[in-house]
Parts: structure tokens; sequence; C-alpha cells
């Protein structure tokens, strides 16, 4: 297996003659350089921290130097170096530089900048002189006394004036180069170890942030959903439904004006079928997303969805306003339930609770039915569970062979009031700043 790192490397008994003593010094090399310019870049933006303008920028400047250096642990270190940062929950650039502010991420890129520019870049300078710019100047003495004709000073300390002197002077550089090439790894390695344990640590808690961008992106994914879903019921209600109203009209006078015969009785049924489609379409359409739910709440809708259920249906619903993600979700689940208990359950009466209470709503949708439902036949239950599992929610199924059949829905959320109350304390506080 071909090494991924410089520890694995340095164990293999070809390693001087591989890529990574090159990597090395390509590392340090870049090393050296990327510090002199963070170096200048910082002492000018302290001169400007002192007037209080260039913190944001010197913040700013320590998240961009954490990205290249990520990248140019790639030159050394083949194991992938993640980003630290968490994807805010909010877009805009308001959230996204609160979250950065707030991160240990940021500050530790921030301290790592510091450090290579005061610190690191001189010993990478140092360590890549000794370890390639010594045996390279000693290999290069044939060369620089040919250019000079009669004498070379090497490294600047020892004088060369025969080709045999620089012959042996270039093996000597030769030798340095297989054997330096072991402690330059080394230290590169050192840097590259220090580079990934302030930039990309591998157990900082970057679990628990991406388990939060995932509930908010599922969160997103909801409400995009939903907005599509009302999108959709719009171009219905006043696209294709008004269409198929004027088509029936037209029908409905033609079939009027036509004489007695085949063509009256084909328009008589070409009248039917439009009249049947409108209804069709329009339940289609109140099943999307019915107006009573985003006019009056969860409440209503299951009132009228109690209403028009094949079996008689009790309601003992007192809820009020929440979240238009939570409502719907209710809302279809016990459309679907109620569905299931006209189709399978030979229910005679089915009753439907409603309850918001310490943080949590909670739904139960009760039948007699003959009981036994199964998620696995296909009714529908396994899609129910993923909608509510979207927003963190629990479906429960108690249905005992012979009945009763209890469906029962817990959602986490907060009303409307609830939430509203919570921002407006930021809201003043942000208008007491300004």
């Amino acid at each position: 297996m071909e090494p991924r790192n410089p520890w694995q490397a340095l164990t293999r008994s070809r390693f001087p003659l591989g890529p990574w003593p090159w990597r090395a010094a390509g590392y340090l090399a870049t090393g050296a350089l990327v510090g002199a310019l963070a170096c200048l870049v910082l002492l000018v933006l302290g001169v400007f921290s002192l007037l209080l303008v260039g913190m944001p920028l010197l913040l700013l400047s320590g998240l961009a130097l954490g990205s290249v250096e990520r990248l140019r642990l790639r030159l050394f270190d083949l194991d992938p170096a993640p980003d630290p940062h968490r994807v805010p929950a909010a877009p805009g650039l308001t959230a996204w530089l609160r979250l950065r502010a707030g991160e240990q991420a940021t500050w530790r890129e921030l301290g790592y900048g510091l450090l290579l520019a005061t610190v690191l870049w001189p010993l990478d300078l140092i360590a890549l002189a000794v370890g390639v710019g010594l045996p390279l100047a000693l290999l290069s003495a044939p060369v620089q006394l040919a250019a000079d004709g009669r004498e070379a000073k090497v490294v600047k300390a020892y004088l060369v004036t025969s080709y045999p002197e620089a012959f042996a002077a270039a093996l000597l550089g030769g030798v340095l180069l297989v054997a330096l090439s072991y402690p330059l790894a080394a230290v590169a390695g050192a840097r590259s170890a220090l580079a990934r344990a302030l930039l990309a640590p591998r157990d900082t808690g970057a679990g628990d942030g991406r388990i939060g961008e995932v509930i908010a992106s599922r969160a997103r994914l909801v409400d995009a959903f939903e907005a599509e879903r009302r999108r959709i019921e719009r171009d219905l209600h006043d696209g294709a439904q008004q269409r198929l109203v004027a088509l029936t009209m037209t029908l409905g006078l033609a079939r009027l004006d036509a004489p007695p015969g085949p063509l009256a009785e084909q328009l008589a049924k070409a009248h039917a079928e439009a009249g049947q489609v409108l209804t069709e379409l329009r339940e289609l359409i109140h099943g999307i997303h019915p107006q009573v739910l985003a006019d009056y709440g969860l409440g209503a809708a299951l009132a009228d969805a109690a209403d028009r259920s094949a079996v008689p249906v009790d309601t003992d619903v007192d809820l009020p306003r929440l979240p238009a993600s939570v409502e719907s979700a209710g809302y279809f689940v016990a459309c679907e339930a109620l569905a299931n208990i006209g189709k399978h359950s030979g229910a005679a009466q089915a009753r439907i609770t409603a309850r918001y209470a310490d943080g949590v709503l909670r739904l139960d949708v009760e039948d007699d039915g003959r009981g036994a439902a199964d998620p696995a036949r296909g009714t529908g239950l396994t899609g129910l569970a993923d909608r509510i599992a979207v927003l963190d929610g629990t479906l429960t199924i108690m249905s005992p062979p012979g009945g009763p059949t209890v469906l029962r829905v817990e959602i986490p959320c907060r009303t409307l009031r609830e939430s509203s109350a919570s921002s407006s304390p930021r809201t003043a506080s942000s208008s007491a700043r300004g």
C-alpha cells in the first residue's frame, strides 16, 4: 500500500528515491512563501486594527489562511483535511459572520496565522536552506568552478581551486542530499501535523455541527416543499380549473343548441365527463393545501377533513396556530389516516384528538375497525412516518388484531405566538443599538 503521510513514508527503504523528499521540500518552500505574505498582511491589518477598522478583516484573513493551509496540506499529507466550519442555519452575510465569529475554528485559524507569520515561516526557511540549499550548493561546485575558471567559493566558506576538490564537494553534496532528506521530511511532517491539529482537528465536535447542518437543511427542504405545494395549488386553481369551468359551460351551451339525436347525446356525455373532471380537480386542489388550513390553522382543517370523511368522525381539537410545516404535516397525516380507515379498516366510527402541550403537538386518530394495520402492506403508513421524521417527530401505531387502531403523532414545535415573543427581544435590542 502506498504511504499517505510522511510518517508512513519514512519507514520505507526506498524513501530517498521516492517523491516524499520533494514533497517535503515543496511543503516547506510554500510554507515560507505563504508565511512571509501572511506576515506582511497581518502587519498591515494590525496597524488598522488599532483604529478598530481592521478587526473584521483580521478575522477574515484567518479564515482565508486556514482554507489555503488546508489545501496546502495535500502536498504532504494525502488524508483529507475537512473544513471544521459549520453551515449557517439562515442565509445571508450577517448570519454567516455571526456564526464564524462564535466558532472555535475561526479563532484557531487566526492563532495559527499569527504563529505562521511570526515563528513558523522562518523555521521553514531554515530547514529548507539546510536540508536542500546546502546539498545543492555543494553539488553545484563543479559548475561554479567551470564558470569562474580558477576557483569557486562553495557555501561562502569552502574554497575550491581544482576539479578533484569540486567533484569531492559534489559527492559530499549528494550524500548530504540523501541523508538530510529524512530530517527534512520529519520537520515537514511535524509542521503538517501542527497545521492539521489546529486547522482540521479530527475530533472537535464537528459531528454535532454536521448534525445541526443536516437538521437545518432538512427544515429548509420542508419549507421549500410546502412552498412548492402551494404554488402548484395556486396554478391549478387559477389556470386549469378556470379552463375546465369554461369548457363545461361551452359544452353545456352546445348541448342546449344541438338538435336531438346522436350529437346531443355525445355532447351530454362530454358535458358530464367535464363536470366530473372539474369535481375531481377541485378535490385534488383541496387535498394539496386546503385554504382553511392556511387561513384558520390545523384545528379548523381537521374539522373540515372529518366532515368530508367517508366514516363518521368525532373531533376533540384544541390547538393554537403552529408553524406552517407542522400544521401541514399534521393535516396530511390525519387525512391519510382517515383515508386508510375508509379503505381498509371496516370501521363504523373514528375519532380525532389533537392537543398542544409542553412544546409538543400530539395528534391521535382512532377507529373501531378490525385492526392489524401493517406498514409493510403499502397502506401509506411508512410515508407518514417519514414525513413526521423530517420534523423530528414520531409516529406510533397501536393496532392489535380485532382493533381498535390508534395512530399517534408527536411533533416538537413552538406556537407562532411563542416564536414571535422569542424574537421580539432581539428585535428590540437591535432597534436600541440602531
